[in-house]
Parts: structure tokens; sequence; C-alpha cells
């Protein structure tokens, strides 16, 4: 549904970017009104994990179907967005940059 929004929104916005606290999608772009998308921007936490959480539970919650206490993965710690450079005096969108920075662990 959020390719829908950001086509609804070109030329209305100067930006769209969803998060789904999962990893960054590939379709960073310029719509041709002037509004900048990117569909996910990833998460900001750890990616040695299953959406921020240790794997070890969650695979089991997965592969046996019954409730586990979830711990909260801390290795290889990263942060994800986008840059937009917008013109101000239009509010259209120039570039967009996605962004992923490791940050610890």
């Amino acid at each position: 549904m959020l390719p829908a929004i950001g086509w609804w929104f070109d030329g209305r916005a100067s930006l769209v970017i969803g998060s789904h606290t999962h990893v960054p999608t590939a379709d960073a772009r310029l719509l041709p009104k002037g509004t900048a998308y990117q569909g996910d921007a990833g998460m900001t936490g750890a990616y040695e994990g299953i959406i921020g959480f240790a794997p070890k539970a969650i695979l089991e919650k997965f592969l046996y179907q019954t409730p586990r206490s979830m711990e909260t993965a801390t290795r290889d710690v990263r942060m994800c967005g986008a840059i937009v450079d917008v013109d101000e005096a239009t509010g259209k969108a120039r570039g967009i940059t996605p962004i992923q920075e490791k940050l610890a662990g």
C-alpha cells in the first residue's frame, strides 16, 4: 500500500518514507512531481537478530508455535534512514540517499 501513498503524495509532500522495522527497501527514488520516496527506511537496532530480537527464541516460537520470552539482540547495531535534499523555495525534493550506519557491536 505504501507505493500508492507515495504516488498520491507526489507533488504534495517533499518526502514519503516508510518504516516497518525491517530491512531497507531498495526503492529510493524521486517521483515525477518532486516527492522523494522510499518504501522502508529500515530499522535502527541490532541486525544480528530477527527484527531486533535474539534469534534463538524467535526461531523456537516460529518452529514450535509456542510462546517464548524474547530477548533484545545487541550485536551489529545499525541506524537506517535517508538523507533528502529539498529545494527550500519550491518544497520539491532534489535527491534522496538511503543511509545505513553501523553504530556498535
